[in-house]
Protein backbone atom coordinates (compact mmCIF):
# COMPACT_ATOMS: atom_id res chain seq x y z
CA UNK A 1 0.00 0.00 0.00
CA UNK A 2 3.12 2.40 0.63
CA UNK A 3 4.56 1.57 -2.89
CA UNK A 4 0.98 2.79 -4.19
CA UNK A 5 0.81 5.51 -2.04
CA UNK A 6 4.16 7.08 -2.78
CA UNK A 7 3.46 6.03 -6.95
CA UNK A 8 0.13 8.24 -6.65
CA UNK A 9 1.83 11.24 -4.67
CA UNK A 10 4.57 11.31 -7.51
CA UNK A 11 1.74 11.52 -10.01
CA UNK A 12 0.27 14.48 -8.21
CA UNK A 13 3.70 16.08 -8.20
CA UNK A 14 4.93 15.53 -11.80
CA UNK A 15 1.06 16.91 -13.04
CA UNK A 16 1.29 19.78 -10.39
CA UNK A 17 4.78 20.72 -11.71
CA UNK A 18 3.50 20.22 -15.53
CA UNK A 19 0.69 22.58 -14.59
CA UNK A 20 3.47 25.34 -12.96
CA UNK A 21 4.62 24.93 -16.08
CA UNK A 22 2.06 25.83 -18.59
CA UNK A 23 0.86 28.49 -16.60
CA UNK A 24 4.01 30.27 -16.98
CA UNK A 25 4.67 29.66 -20.08
CA UNK A 26 1.28 31.54 -20.63
CA UNK A 27 2.43 34.35 -18.34
CA UNK A 28 5.06 34.96 -20.66
CA UNK A 29 3.25 34.99 -23.50
CA UNK A 30 0.70 37.51 -22.02
CA UNK A 31 3.96 39.60 -21.03
CA UNK A 32 4.74 39.94 -24.56
CA UNK A 33 1.87 41.54 -25.60
CA UNK A 34 0.42 43.47 -22.35
CA UNK A 35 -3.44 43.46 -22.05
CA UNK A 36 -4.68 46.77 -22.63
CA UNK A 37 -8.36 48.29 -21.22
CA UNK A 38 -8.70 49.33 -24.45
CA UNK A 39 -9.61 47.79 -27.87
CA UNK A 40 -10.07 50.00 -30.73
CA UNK A 41 -10.11 49.97 -34.54
CA UNK A 42 -10.11 52.65 -37.17
CA UNK A 43 -12.06 52.46 -40.42
CA UNK A 44 -12.17 54.44 -43.57
CA UNK A 45 -14.28 54.27 -46.37
CA UNK A 46 -11.36 56.20 -48.20
CA UNK A 47 -9.26 53.40 -48.15
CA UNK A 48 -11.06 51.44 -50.30
CA UNK A 49 -12.26 54.33 -52.74
CA UNK A 50 -11.23 57.32 -54.37
CA UNK A 51 -13.28 59.77 -51.53
CA UNK A 52 -12.73 62.32 -49.48
CA UNK A 53 -14.30 60.49 -46.56
CA UNK A 54 -12.68 60.94 -42.68
CA UNK A 55 -11.97 58.20 -40.75
CA UNK A 56 -13.84 56.36 -38.06
CA UNK A 57 -12.63 55.23 -34.35
CA UNK A 58 -14.74 52.73 -32.19
CA UNK A 59 -13.37 51.82 -28.68
CA UNK A 60 -14.42 49.38 -26.18
CA UNK A 61 -13.65 49.81 -22.86
CA UNK A 62 -13.21 46.10 -20.98
CA UNK A 63 -12.91 47.70 -17.60
CA UNK A 64 -16.08 48.29 -14.96
CA UNK A 65 -15.26 51.87 -14.70
CA UNK A 66 -15.44 55.15 -17.07
CA UNK A 67 -12.31 55.97 -18.86
CA UNK A 68 -11.17 58.42 -21.27
CA UNK A 69 -8.91 57.37 -24.52
CA UNK A 70 -6.45 60.31 -24.40
CA UNK A 71 -4.05 59.42 -27.73
CA UNK A 72 -2.86 56.92 -29.87
CA UNK A 73 0.65 57.23 -31.16
CA UNK A 74 1.47 55.22 -34.49
CA UNK A 75 5.37 55.07 -33.33
CA UNK A 76 6.40 53.62 -36.87
CA UNK A 77 9.72 51.79 -36.89
CA UNK A 78 10.91 52.99 -40.49
CA UNK A 79 13.76 55.35 -40.21
CA UNK A 80 12.75 57.81 -42.31
CA UNK A 81 8.94 57.99 -41.41
CA UNK A 82 7.62 59.97 -38.26
CA UNK A 83 5.36 58.61 -35.89
CA UNK A 84 1.99 59.73 -36.19
CA UNK A 85 0.21 61.13 -32.98
CA UNK A 86 -3.41 60.83 -32.68
CA UNK A 87 -5.05 63.23 -29.65
CA UNK A 88 -8.39 61.17 -29.10
CA UNK A 89 -10.14 62.59 -25.48
CA UNK A 90 -13.15 60.36 -25.86
CA UNK A 91 -14.62 59.32 -23.06
CA UNK A 92 -15.73 55.37 -22.92
CA UNK A 93 -18.60 54.01 -20.16
CA UNK A 94 -17.78 51.03 -18.55
CA UNK A 95 -17.66 47.85 -20.03
CA UNK A 96 -19.13 49.65 -23.30
CA UNK A 97 -18.35 51.43 -26.82
CA UNK A 98 -17.91 54.85 -27.72
CA UNK A 99 -16.55 56.68 -31.60
CA UNK A 100 -15.71 59.43 -32.83
CA UNK A 101 -14.77 60.65 -36.56
CA UNK A 102 -11.61 62.26 -37.59
CA UNK A 103 -10.74 64.05 -40.49
CA UNK A 104 -8.06 61.37 -43.22
CA UNK A 105 -4.75 60.80 -41.45
CA UNK A 106 -2.71 58.95 -43.56
CA UNK A 107 -1.74 55.78 -41.45
CA UNK A 108 -0.28 54.18 -44.40
CA UNK A 109 3.29 55.41 -44.84
CA UNK A 110 6.39 54.50 -43.54
CA UNK A 111 6.30 50.73 -43.23
CA UNK A 112 7.71 48.03 -45.83
CA UNK A 113 4.70 45.25 -45.35
CA UNK A 114 2.32 47.94 -45.60
CA UNK A 115 3.84 49.16 -48.75
CA UNK A 116 4.31 45.59 -50.58
CA UNK A 117 0.76 44.75 -49.33
CA UNK A 118 -1.11 47.43 -51.22
CA UNK A 119 0.77 47.22 -54.30
CA UNK A 120 -0.59 43.79 -54.54
CA UNK A 121 -3.97 45.37 -54.77
CA UNK A 122 -5.06 44.21 -51.25
CA UNK A 123 -7.19 46.78 -49.82
CA UNK A 124 -7.26 47.63 -46.05
CA UNK A 125 -9.91 46.99 -44.43
CA UNK A 126 -9.52 47.98 -40.75
CA UNK A 127 -6.23 48.91 -38.22
CA UNK A 128 -6.77 47.24 -34.54
CA UNK A 129 -5.24 46.28 -31.93
CA UNK A 130 -6.81 43.24 -31.72
CA UNK A 131 -7.08 39.97 -33.75
CA UNK A 132 -8.72 36.42 -33.29
CA UNK A 133 -5.12 35.00 -33.71
CA UNK A 134 -2.25 37.20 -32.11
CA UNK A 135 0.33 34.63 -33.26
CA UNK A 136 -0.41 34.92 -36.72
CA UNK A 137 1.41 38.16 -38.22
CA UNK A 138 2.15 39.24 -41.70
CA UNK A 139 0.75 35.92 -43.09
CA UNK A 140 -2.06 35.16 -45.47
CA UNK A 141 -4.90 33.99 -42.34
CA UNK A 142 -7.59 32.94 -44.79
CA UNK A 143 -7.09 31.41 -48.79
CA UNK A 144 -10.18 30.60 -49.74
CA UNK A 145 -11.45 30.48 -53.55
CA UNK A 146 -12.81 33.74 -53.45
CA UNK A 147 -11.34 35.85 -50.45
CA UNK A 148 -8.42 36.33 -48.36
CA UNK A 149 -7.06 38.02 -45.35
CA UNK A 150 -3.56 39.28 -44.71
CA UNK A 151 -2.05 41.14 -41.92
CA UNK A 152 0.68 44.05 -41.08
CA UNK A 153 1.73 44.83 -37.78
CA UNK A 154 2.92 48.01 -36.42
CA UNK A 155 3.78 49.69 -32.57
CA UNK A 156 1.33 52.12 -31.20
CA UNK A 157 1.36 53.76 -27.85
CA UNK A 158 -2.17 54.30 -26.18
CA UNK A 159 -2.68 56.56 -23.65
CA UNK A 160 -5.76 56.81 -21.55
CA UNK A 161 -7.12 57.89 -17.81
CA UNK A 162 -9.47 56.20 -15.43
CA UNK A 163 -12.37 59.14 -15.14
CA UNK A 164 -12.81 58.21 -11.25
CA UNK A 165 -9.35 58.00 -9.80
CA UNK A 166 -7.63 60.69 -12.64
CA UNK A 167 -4.79 57.85 -13.26
CA UNK A 168 -2.98 57.76 -16.39
CA UNK A 169 -2.32 54.37 -18.02
CA UNK A 170 0.39 54.30 -20.81
CA UNK A 171 0.70 50.75 -22.86
CA UNK A 172 3.12 50.47 -25.91
CA UNK A 173 1.08 47.90 -27.97
CA UNK A 174 0.69 46.09 -31.53
CA UNK A 175 -1.82 47.41 -34.09
CA UNK A 176 -2.61 44.92 -37.19
CA UNK A 177 -3.34 46.39 -40.51
CA UNK A 178 -6.06 44.17 -41.82
CA UNK A 179 -5.92 43.76 -45.58
CA UNK A 180 -8.85 41.67 -47.81
CA UNK A 181 -8.97 41.07 -51.29
CA UNK A 182 -11.23 39.57 -53.59
CA UNK A 183 -10.07 36.85 -56.00
CA UNK A 184 -10.51 36.87 -59.72
CA UNK A 185 -12.27 33.82 -60.77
Amino acid sequence: MTTRFTGIRFICSLASLCFAFQLGAQSDAAELQEETDIKFAFYSSAWGAPTDDGMRLIVFNQTSESLRLDSIEFLKDEEEAEAIAIPVNLTIPALGYAAEEFAFIDLLQGDECIERTLEENWKLAEVSNYTLNPSVRNLIIEDTDSFRIYQCVENVKTSWTNISTNIQSEVTEWVLFHFETRRDN
